[in-house]
């Protein structure tokens, strides 16, 4: 390991133990970036920025916006033919042959690993015929996410005048990219195999930050000579989603250290709780026609990062009253937890047992029990017009 790497690590270390026992109002760690930002992905809540909104060059995280263009507006199953892309020396490459068949999903998994420059062009003119036109598209979607910040100049992040965007922007537009399933997968994956090619082809990420954190899941690095060294990181720890920018930095070691560094600060910030359990009885339904009642039991845990202030609630939707047959484990209601209000997800409630359906003497013994009071009066009553129609017979 290189003296430099040594003293960062060191450095990490010291800033990683000060921030564990910082409390939560804590300010983050003087950073090498030029700008940064750190945002809650549940709710896009700020929580640490410097310089966010300051518009600078971005280099390759260009390439977020390239594959939400992508997700947004063609099948990932969809097969195309390769077409000619020539590199200037130094670029990154996925190493595509012209003519060769390739699947949208991977080349998104070439843009994102290997951050190949021709598998963005790919996909533009797959997308829109032509960079040019596929430009047009990208700051159209900018404006829709209200990037105000950003403006695209070609879909690959290579130096160019009108091609930038802001720490700040970046982290709304990776909230927005993790929100597709297919997207995140590929964002969190240190290897894939192309499997649209032939001959099969593994690749791996160019992400040290994404290979060294166990607890990363993403985004996307970048590196011009105009932007330096540019990453938007993205982590999971107490059931917490962050994601962080940080732009224009010297080397690509204090980056990473960077990134760790402002996503640790956040997780700080946390403390985790499980407001629901798989198979804890959240309701009990009464059972028609029966005495007791019917057990309904969470699917599933839901384990949610709470910050400080934040209150966590549970509300159950379930019937008061079930009649069998019931199969064991059918859904009958569900609940919902909210952290600050915000509803955080959706749990089904399921039957704890199986319930028969009741028999024709349980039913007349439940309808009997179930209006005693009445038929006492009505008996009452009866008898009373007996004894007065007899004594009017005497």
């Amino acid at each position: 390991m290189s003296a430099r790497r040594l003293i960062g690590a060191a450095v990490a270390a010291v800033l990683l133990l000060s921030m564990v026992a910082a409390p939560a109002d804590a300010r983050p760690p003087h950073f090498e970036a030029r700008a940064w930002a750190l945002i809650d992905a549940r709710t896009g809540a700020v929580l640490a920025s410097h310089a966010a909104h300051k518009k600078l060059p971005i280099a390759s995280t260009t390439k977020m916006m390239t594959a939400y263009v992508t997700v947004h507006d063609l099948p990932l199953d969809k097969v195309v033919r390769a077409v000619p892309y020539h590199p200037i020396y130094g670029e990154s490459l996925l190493g595509l042959r012209t003519g060769q068949r390739i699947s949208i999903r991977d080349l998104l998994y070439g843009l994102i690993l290997r951050s190949g420059n021709d598998a963005a062009h790919n996909l533009a003119v797959a997308a829109a015929g032509s960079d040019a036109h596929f430009v047009r598209q990208m700051n159209r979607h900018a404006a829709a996410l209200g990037l105000s910040d950003t403006h695209y100049a070609n879909p690959v992040g290579l130096d160019e005048k009108g091609n930038y965007s802001s720490a700040y922007d970046l982290t709304v537009l990776g909230r927005r990219l993790l929100e597709y399933p297919a997207f995140a997968k590929i964002a969190d994956s240190r290897t894939a195999v192309l499997r649209s090619v032939h001959p099969e082809r593994r690749i791996e990420t160019i992400d040290d930050f994404l290979l060294e954190v166990p607890w990363a899941n993403g985004i996307k690095t970048g590196h011009t000579f105009a932007a330096q060294y540019v990453l938007v990181g993205a982590g999971r720890q107490k059931g917490t989603q962050l994601i962080s920018a940080v732009v224009g930095v010297w080397t690509a070691e204090d980056r990473d250290l960077d990134t760790r560094h402002l996503l640790e600060y956040g997780f700080s910030l946390y403390h985790e709780r499980h407001p629901v359990r798989a198979g804890q009885v959240l309701s009990r339904a009464e059972v028609r026609y029966e005495d007791g009642r019917l057990p309904l039991r969470a699917a599933r845990s839901v384990k949610v990062g709470v910050r400080r202030g934040q209150r966590t609630n549970v509300s159950i939707r379930a019937p008061h009253e079930v009649e069998g047959p019931i199969r064991r484990g059918a859904i009958l209601g569900s609940a919902t937890v909210t952290v600050g209000g915000m509803r955080i997800a959706k749990v089904p409630l399921r039957a704890a047992h199986a319930l028969e359906e009741a028999s024709t003497l349980d039913k007349a013994r439940s309808v009997i029990e179930d209006n005693l009071l009445w038929l006492a009066l009505a008996l009452s009553a009866i008898l009373v017009v007996v004894v007065f129609l007899r004594r009017r017979t005497r």
